[in-house]
C-alpha cells in the first residue's frame, strides 16, 4: 500500500530541492537561476502565478486551480529562500496566525 503524502512532508522536502539547488550551476538548473540571477525575473514569474491562480479560481477550474497553486507555491517558495527567510521561520510566522 503507497503511503498518501501530506502537504507538510511535501513541502519539507521541496524546501530542502530548492535549498539544494544553492550549489547546481545556474546553466543548468532553473532553480539556481531563481536563486542567482536577475531578482525581477523571479519576482515577476510570482505576480505571474498569483495572477493565474486567480483567473483558474475564477473559471472554477479544479485541475488548473492546483497546477498553478502548486506553480505559485514553488516560486514563492523559491523568493524566500533567495531573500533568506528560513523555513523555521515561515513555520513560526504560520503557526502565529493559528491563535
Amino acid at each position: 500500500m503507497t503511503e498518501t503524502p501530506t502537504l507538510g512532508a511535501t513541502i519539507d522536502e521541496l524546501w530542502a530541492v530548492i535549498e539544494g539547488r544553492r550549489a547546481a550551476k545556474a546553466d543548468a538548473s532553473y532553480t539556481a537561476r531563481l536563486l542567482t540571477g536577475d531578482e525581477d525575473q523571479l519576482l515577476k514569474k510570482v505576480g505571474e502565478e498569483a495572477t493565474e491562480v486567480v483567473m483558474a479560481a475564477k473559471d472554477h477550474d479544479h485541475d488548473h486551480l492546483r497546477y498553478e497553486v502548486v506553480d505559485l507555491l514553488y516560486h514563492t517558495l523559491v523568493t524566500c529562500a533567495r531573500y533568506e527567510l528560513s523555513a523555521e521561520e515561515l513555520a513560526a510566522e504560520i503557526r502565529g496566525r493559528f491563535k
